[in-house]
């Protein structure tokens, strides 16, 4: 059965290729972008020309801008099957080194640009009974790394995201899924697109050539795996389109997408939510 799909930050990366990849299977997908008249332009015109995809302007971070969009999108389609939040943000840097407004800035984008998707979308979703959220966080969600903790922290939000309206709108028959990726050669990992850093260089300066070996040797890490790995994007966008075409309440809270963990993504899922399961019986709840 053919879905209204809307996804976020479609102009790169993992976005456009779910889009290409959800459009070619014949789903229709609403290609959501900041900046469709000027500085992602070019990505506009190239999705729009492409059969089954509608592009829509979009900014994750501005209230009127995501109201507007789902809106017109409603007002044009009657409805949204899916919503795949994808728009995101990365950065790197010590926490002692990070300025509040620049975590506030990834904030912005990553978690409430998350809330406000989320709540733009359920009216509809709700009164229609049915409805997929996915949204994409990170391998390491569980867990943090040196370097990575505000980029993390708000991974860590959205798994929570996740993971409470999965229970809150159980009745209303929409499924909620975190799809959590390990490291792949997108324009967010390979230094094309700006993040959002780390940006008091002077308390930097102050861990020394300890603390920037201890960066060198993360990054090392990483980013030799993900060549080890020949870690390929395409298959988050597919991974995509096999859960948009599972059949309704088959679908996992949790979907790891990471041939470098190697399988401990999902001994360590499957750890927590026995562990929950335990924790909930303690307490004597009904979810």
């Amino acid at each position: 059965m053919k879905k209204i799909i809307f996804i976020t930050g479609t102009s790169t990366g993992f976005g456009k290729l779910m889009t290409l990849t959800l459009a070619k299977a014949g789903h229709t997908v609403i290609a959501a972008m900041r900046g469709i008249d000027n500085r992602n332009a070019a990505a506009a015109k190239e999705l729009g020309a492409v059969e089954n995809v509608d592009v829509v302007e979009l900014d994750v971070t501005n209230d009127q801008s995501v109201n507007n969009a789902f809106k017109t999108v409603l007002d044009k389609y009657g409805k949204i099957d899916v919503l795949v939040n994808n728009a995101a943000v990365s950065g790197f840097g010590l926490l002692e080194s990070w300025s509040i407004d620049q975590i506030k800035q990834m904030e912005e984008v990553n978690v409430y640009g998350v809330i406000r998707t989320y709540q733009a979308v359920l009216p509809a979703m709700r009164k229609a009974k049915s409805g997929l959220i996915i949204n994409l966080t990170s391998g390491a969600s569980g867990f943090t790394l040196p370097f990575m903790v505000p980029y993390l922290m708000s991974k860590f939000a959205v798994e929570t995201i996740t993971e409470g309206a999965q229970h809150e709108l159980k009745q209303y028959g929409i499924e909620n899924v975190s799809i959590q990726p390990g490291v792949y050669p997108t324009e967010m990992n390979n230094g094309s697109k700006a993040g959002v850093h780390a940006d008091k260089a002077n308390i930097t300066a102050e861990y020394g050539e300890a603390g920037q070996e201890l960066f060198n040797s993360i990054g090392q890490a990483l980013f030799g795996k993900m060549a080890e790995f020949n870690m390929d994007p395409q298959v988050i966008a597919d991974g995509i389109l096999t859960l948009v075409n599972m059949e309704k309440g088959t679908r996992p809270l949790r979907y790891p997408l990471d041939a470098i963990a190697q399988g401990t993504d999902k001994e360590f899922i499957a750890a927590r939510a026995a562990i929950k399961d335990k924790w909930v019986a303690s307490y004597g709840l009904s979810l």
